[in-house]
């Protein structure tokens, strides 16, 4: 089979590429001011581990890529954490 390559300016051609692109620009980079390159890389270091951590997929089930512990309510007072830079939060029960 032969790669075929997109078109330079057709982001319709690799719908893929410019949703992942989107939505790192929308959700992340949009909202803070990146400082230097090491800044930059932490932020997408973080934003990537929120992504497949926390963020429920609909292809999924509403699950996410990586398994997370399902929380029964006796188990304490649900508390928040925040996750990339405090742009996002996931939460979990704490025993008391």
């Amino acid at each position: 089979m032969d790669q075929l390559l997109a078109g330079p300016r057709s982001p319709w051609q690799n719908a893929v590429a410019e949703r992942l692109i989107g939505s790192i620009r929308r959700e992340c980079l949009d909202q803070v001011m990146v400082f230097n390159e090491g800044h930059l890389r932490r932020l997408l270091s973080s934003s990537f581990h929120s992504y497949h951590r926390w963020r429920t997929k609909l292809a999924l089930a509403m699950g996410c890529p990586e398994a997370r512990p399902v929380h029964p309510p006796w188990q304490g007072a649900v508390v928040a954490f925040l996750e990339v830079s405090g742009l996002h939060h996931h939460y979990e029960r704490m025993a008391a």
